[in-house]
């Protein structure tokens, strides 16, 4: 996929930094450290987002904007959400860590963003307003769930895809650094994921390029499919505790 430019928009502390304007947002789930701004550098060919070996350092959603040549997805927003299973800051900075991916999952996407953007008001355009400031804002119309390749079955993976698919969001499973493994460990590691999470995973590289133009391909599909079709086979899953309960809140010590 060729990338045309790519923009860090801002950090979003609330729903009031939300998007409010029709473009398909992607949200990046993982474990703190587990390579998520790596994987946006690789994705947009850019070192656009900061990358850190101290995990749980980011506490906010940070908002990349990508233009891409289409036809059909021009433009999407990367969505880098604070990494779940370690908080700087204990269990005082986990919870907000719950409160804003809750808030940000608790809200709808725009239905058909990748595909139409509307004309913005007449009268908003005469009088010099910004049409979209009474825009509603606007939650992810899919995920990429991130799991490293190393450490196959970790519970507080299991439990983000199950989170994941509860707030009824399509999602790509990704095993990153897999790099770093030697062929048989490799195989071994994949076939342990895909029994652990009992859906397809994606093997990608960031620092090869490995997978990450197969991975251009299925954020496509879910970002253009309709809002009813799955990325996975629908499986039992336990009701949530509350509705708003983030991944991050199922451990709060794992880290890689």
């Amino acid at each position: 996929m060729k990338v045309l430019g790519v923009e860090f928009l801002r950090s979003a502390a609330s729903a009031a930094d939300f998007p409010r304007d029709p473009v398909p947002q992607l949200a990046l789930v993982g474990r703190s450290n587990v390579g998520k701004s790596s994987l946006i550098n690789a994705l947009t060919r850019a070192r656009v987002a900061r990358t850190s070996a101290a995990p749980g350092k980011t506490r906010l959603l940070n908002l990349y904007l990508v233009r891409l040549p289409g036809p059909g997805l021009e433009r999407v927003y990367l969505v880098d959400l604070p990494g779940y299973g370690y908080a700087r800051g204990g269990a005082r900075a986990a919870s907000v860590f719950d409160a804003l991916v809750g808030e940000y999952f608790a809200h709808a996407p725009w239905e058909g963003a990748a595909r139409r953007e509307p004309p913005a008001p007449s009268a908003d355009r005469a009088a010099g307003r910004d049409p979209q400031a009474r825009a509603r804002p606007a939650g992810p119309a899919a995920a990429v769930l991130l799991v490293d390749a190393r450490h196959p079955g970790l519970e507080t993976d299991r439990a983000a895809l199950d989170w994941l698919l509860r707030h009824d969001r399509p999602v790509v499973v990704v095993a990153s650094k897999i790099d770093k493994l030697a062929r048989a460990q490799r195989q071994r590691a994949e076939r342990e994921w895909a029994a652990a999470l009992n859906v397809p995973i994606l093997p990608v590289s960031a620092v090869t390029g490995e997978g990450l133009n197969e991975l251009w391909k299925r954020i496509s599909r879910l970002l253009l499919s309709a809002p009813t079709e799955r990325s996975v086979p629908p499986r039992a899953i336990p009701a949530p505790t509350t509705a708003a309960t983030s991944p991050s809140s199922t451990s709060r010590r794992s880290r890689t």
